[in-house]
């Protein structure tokens, strides 16, 4: 990551053991302040263990980490004045209503009775839960909850935050809240750490991406950067009469000069792109000279799953 940019999270080689299994091998993280990590891997890669580690819910065996600057092992009271967390489980009481829970979280953090209140209301208002904030826990929606589990998070206005899998179950209405959420928060300049299985999730918000395969960061960068690595654009071609196949290789012939993959049951053709704009302009030339029709025509690009896929030991998943 941008090795010279001021971290709010760094981590250098963790470790964890639980009895004769190494679950993390030594994790390097440099998160600069103001941005989203998205981590990303198969279950058991390690994910969750990074976040409690980094969270001060569970002590590191190797390495090194700090938070806004504070040693986690050394300071771990002063990392949690700093931090906001939310786990793959709305952590609020079912039988308080959701006004009560965030008054309650507030008198936790010592903010009184009044500021705690204030900043209920705030939160409230600001996670769309104003009406319903007198309803017990109880009669929450899925989405709902995950929305005050979030607006708990931020009553003691954390400067970084921890979401471990935060939009599981959720319906995709309610995931897309939460998402205009996040890019808020962001925006405001705090700073988050992501664990999603939904790769277009960390597509979508994550400024930087790691990889984490069996307790290794096997690759990080931004997302653009990670599809380069499985492979170029392509461009792919559908051609109205899949007869016409043959056709529209000859056509092509000389035009593009990337691999190529064909289809002919389908009618189309993947071609490496390595002329860029230049190689789509001639392909399209080539063939209406060539009088084929074509049904489809399109740029494509590695996905986020095939990046995962390929760079994790999953790949047959």
């Amino acid at each position: 990551m941008t090795a010279h940019a001021p971290a709010a999270i760094e981590a250098e080689g963790l470790r964890k053991n639980y009895k004769d299994h190494e679950v993390l091998k030594g994790i390097d993280l440099h998160v600069p302040a103001g941005t989203v990590l998205g981590l990303l891997g198969p279950n058991g890669a390690g994910k969750t263990t990074t976040v409690r580690i980094l969270s001060t819910l569970l002590r590191l065996d190797g390495g090194r980490a700090t938070v806004c600057g504070v040693d986690v092992s050394k300071h771990p009271r002063e990392v949690r004045r700093r931090i906001g967390l939310s786990g793959q489980y709305a952590a609020v009481d079912e039988e308080l209503s959701g006004r009560e829970n965030l008054v309650l979280l507030g008198r936790l953090l010592h903010l009184g009775t009044r500021a705690a209140r204030a900043r209920a209301e705030e939160m409230l208002s600001r996670f769309h839960l104003t009406d319903a904030g007198d309803r017990p826990l109880r009669e929450y929606s899925g989405g709902m909850r995950r929305r005050l589990d979030l607006a708990s998070t931020l009553v003691g206005s954390p400067r970084v935050i921890f979401l471990d899998e935060p939009t599981t179950g959720l319906d995709p209405k309610s995931r897309l809240d939460l998402w205009a959420v996040v890019r808020e928060l962001v925006a405001e300049g705090v700073t988050v750490l992501l664990t999603t299985q939904y790769l277009e999730e960390a597509d979508e918000l994550a400024d930087r991406i790691a990889v984490i395969d069996k307790g290794r960061v096997v690759a990080e960068g931004s997302a653009d950067e990670l599809k380069r690595k499985v492979g170029e654009e392509r461009l792919e071609i559908t051609v109205t009469d899949p007869a016409d196949l043959p056709a529209a290789l000859t056509a092509l012939n000389g035009v593009l000069t990337g691999e190529l993959t064909r289809d002919d049951q389908r009618g189309v053709l993947g071609i490496e792109l390595r002329d860029g704009l230049a190689g789509i302009a001639g392909a399209a030339a080539a063939l209406h000279r060539a009088g084929i029709p074509v049904s489809d025509f399109a740029q494509r690009r590695p996905s986020l799953d095939e990046v995962f896929l390929t760079l994790t030991s999953h790949r047959a998943a």
